[in-house]
């Protein structure tokens, strides 16, 4: 079986044509990918603080509605389920508006002058 592609002068290239090689050698090494679960957590807190503020919130504002579901009165279960999402979500829409202000202080204001 042959080939009507032109193999390139080393082992394990495929040249396209005289500007674009392409390698086939497996020897990428992102930094991404090698971190754990945790560190990538703990970075991803420290670039945006705002979005783990947003998640413990809503968690919170659930748990919250979820404890309260039990002594509701006689409001209906819809209605007690929309005002726990609508709060939850209010919550974390707050928290990411507050990290986008954050951010763009750190990134405008904050930034010392050269």
């Amino acid at each position: 079986m042959g080939s009507d592609l032109p193999v390139g002068p080393e082992q394990g290239q495929l040249k396209l044509d005289s500007s674009i090689t392409i390698s086939s050698d497996a020897d990428v090494s992102l930094s991404s990918y090698d971190e754990d679960q945790g560190s990538k957590l703990t970075r991803k807190a420290k670039e945006a603080p705002f979005v783990p503020i947003g998640m413990a919130g809503f968690a919170a504002i659930v748990a919250y509605g979820l404890y309260k579901l039990k002594s509701r009165g006689n409001t209906k279960m819809s209605v007690h389920l929309i005002h726990m999402c609508v709060a939850a979500q209010g919550f974390v829409a707050g928290a990411m508006t507050l990290g986008m202000g954050y951010s763009m202080y750190r990134e405008f204001w904050a930034k010392p002058k050269p």
